[in-house]
């Protein structure tokens, strides 16, 4: 397995960041979500300026592997992780993995307390191997489709507390 590395975003990554988003929602979710579905989810790439601002909107990080665009991922805000998506060529390499370790890391120093992400079914084991939980589930409307993803959650720079004195 080769290394995974890191950069930030830049706009002419758009292009690039759009046919990872399209072709890990029409190959990865498959088993998660109807064809129907993955039309609506993918399609929502079609807007160039909306798609721009999403990815734009944050701080996107780009995942590397031997030089190729392997995946990226959104942090909105201080504290949501908005987007993450790997390339199904680089699937189950670490991309996503490492990407949401970056971003949980940047949430802390940032004093972000929680990090949220609306996490797709085929997302929620990774996010629940990176210490996220489960709170709710949701269904959002996406062009004339519903989508189930979840509600999750975790707890950043949680210190022990201090040593009671007796």
């Amino acid at each position: 397995m080769s290394a995974v590395s890191l950069r930030p975003y830049v706009p002419a990554d758009l292009k690039r960041c759009a046919e990872i988003f399209r072709a890990s929602v029409e190959e990865l979710t498959a088993e998660d979500y109807s064809a129907e579905q993955r039309e609506a989810w993918a399609s929502t790439a079609d807007n160039e300026e909306a798609f721009a601002a999403r990815v734009g909107g944050g701080l996107t990080l780009i995942a590397i592997i031997d030089g190729a665009s392997a995946g990226f991922a959104t942090l909105k805000g201080e504290d949501t992780i908005e987007m993450l998506y790997v390339a199904p060529e680089f699937a189950c390499q670490g991309v996503g993995r490492t990407l949401v370790d970056a971003l949980t890391r940047l949430a802390a120093a940032r004093g972000a307390k929680r990090l949220t992400t609306e996490a797709s079914d085929v997302s929620k084991p990774l996010f629940e191997k990176s210490g996220f939980s489960a709170q709710k589930r949701n269904l959002v409307r996406v062009g004339d489709e519903w989508l189930a993803n979840t509600t999750m959650t975790k707890t950043l720079g949680a210190e022990p507390p201090p040593p009671t004195r007796h």
